[in-house]
């Protein structure tokens, strides 16, 4: 648990330097458990017209949700690469009025080594997520997919070193 932590701090800390804009919307890793990723984010910085979410900052967070998700997964086993975001999808279903917490569980032991696997193998890797975010009465009120994409850093495919 106290690695889980640690890792989580290290994310907080790669979110602010390398994608500055999470700063300003007052993203925070609320947790990491091995199991679910959390990123909450105040509505403050993040609010519309309308008193609620922006549609764009809820997406950025949950795009960084999956993105964190990733990263987790590769840091955990020592891996470093690039990730990217190849496409997505995102159902705004209910209005977000509040401080807002986006969502995302960590794929399968067996969808997560296929993506190892690949990642390994062919030094890229493609990996599916989920992400959503509820309201106050447990309700998803948006819910996003997508399809993220893990380049292994030199060095790091097998037979090649780490």
């Amino acid at each position: 648990m106290h690695e889980q932590h640690k890792l989580a701090r290290e994310l907080h800390a790669v979110f602010h330097h390398e994608i500055p804009l999470s700063r300003q919307m007052g993203l925070t890793v609320q947790r990491y458990d091995g199991v679910c990723l959390a990123l909450g984010a105040p509505l403050a910085p993040n609010i519309n017209h309308k008193a609620t979410a922006f549609a764009g900052s809820l997406n950025a967070v949950m795009t960084l949700a999956g993105w964190g998700t990733v990263w987790l997964l590769l840091a955990e086993r020592g891996l470093h690469g690039t990730i990217v975001i190849q496409e997505s999808s995102t159902r705004y279903q209910l209005p977000v009025g509040n401080d807002f917490t986006a969502t995302c569980r960590v794929p399968q032991a067996d969808e997560a080594e296929r993506f190892l696997a690949g990642l390994r193998r062919r030094g890229k890797a493609r990996l599916p997520l989920k992400v959503e975010i509820h309201d106050g009465d447990g309700r998803v009120a948006v819910a996003f997919t997508g399809n993220y994409v893990a380049f292994a850093h030199v060095g790091e495919r097998q037979g090649e070193g780490g």
